[in-house]
């Protein structure tokens, strides 16, 4: 079965039925969620029995350059970007990982650049801070996938561990793939990179490393969703608040005024751009349909918020307290 298929199914499966959203076909009303501002750019929301917290890592800026969007040319995003009011020579990329807590546990989905990424960036343990959480109260750490600004915070240039007491659950395809050796020593000197930085991450704990199948729960309210193209095991998870559900998408857009606002551009780094349209759009749909909070590593900060159709699109508006 296709990687792009097995996401539909499970986004089908989903909305039948007793399903992660309702059940016997009725629509929920989800209640309002609550809002509260932390520090700056640090939002915790409250939906249901479950809060989620951002975590902003910082940001990098890249000049902007033919073939950032594949498949749009240059004044096309240059169009794009004036239409959102921002700078049309460069592109912001934020980074946020996010803090979820429900049933007593404190869980990192996704855990920023430490000190490997560019001098604004690695910034993940100041708004941890403001939680008034030590890392050592992290008692499970979950990856969407294995780029460098997802995993390197995870470990220091001294090889400490950033959150020594959490169980760390991965996706089963992303480490199949990263973790192939001859995939690695056939790639480019210059695309090995990431392949060592997983390597640094996970090798030393490997043995303890969980693996799972996208597409099963991981925790009670916590629910994993194949979502593969942007990498090979890129995953999605739904959390479900009780009266109210998010979802964490992850990597499934970039910046939002140029790939929420236009789903069907491909950013350069998907690795299947083809797979990860139909990924963006088959998961666009889902939130709208279903009404669901949504938060992503690259929207705009908090990187909370809704999703509203517009045009062929969408937008992303951001929740503020």
């Amino acid at each position: 079965m296709s990687l792009s298929r097995r996401f539909f199914l499970a986004a089908g499966a989903s909305a039948a039925g007793a399903s992660l959203y309702g059940c016997s076909g009725l629509a929920l009303t989800p209640s309002a969620p609550v809002v509260s501002t932390l520090a700056p750019g640090v939002a915790r929301v409250r939906f249901g029995n479950a809060t989620i917290t951002s975590l902003p890592d910082g940001f990098v800026d890249r000049p902007l350059v033919e073939g950032f969007v594949r498949n749009a040319t240059l004044p096309q995003v240059q169009a794009a970007l004036k239409d959102a009011g921002l700078p049309t020579d460069k592109v912001t990329v934020p980074f946020t990982p996010f803090l979820v807590q429900m049933g007593g546990r404190n869980v990192i989905f996704d855990g920023g650049n430490g000190t490997f990424g560019a001098p604004t960036s690695g910034r993940m343990l100041d708004s941890l801070k403001a939680t008034g959480l030590q890392p050592s109260q992290i008692d499970t750490v979950i990856l969407s996938h294995f780029h460098g600004d997802h995993i390197n915070g995870l470990r220091d240039k001294d090889g400490k561990l950033t959150f020594p007491n959490a169980r760390m659950l991965v996706p089963a395809p992303e480490w199949d793939w990263w973790m192939d050796d001859a995939r690695m020593n056939a790639a480019p000197a210059a695309a090995r990179g990431n392949f060592q930085a997983v390597r640094r991450v996970f090798g030393p704990v490997a043995q303890t490393v969980e693996r799972f199948e996208p597409g099963r729960d991981l925790l009670p309210g916590i629910r994993s969703l194949p979502a593969f193209g942007h990498t090979a095991g890129h995953t999605t998870f739904i959390i479900d608040g009780g009266s109210q559900k998010l979802m964490y998408w992850a990597d499934t857009t970039n910046i939002a005024p140029l790939f929420v606002r236009n789903p069907d551009w491909a950013v350069m780094f998907d690795a299947d751009a083809e797979a990860a349209r139909k990924v963006r759009r088959a998961t666009m749909e889902m939130v709208v349909r279903e009404n669901l909070l949504l938060a992503g590593y690259h929207l705009t900060l908090p990187g909370i918020g809704r999703l509203t159709p517009r045009g062929t699109g969408y937008d992303f508006t951001p929740l503020t307290s």
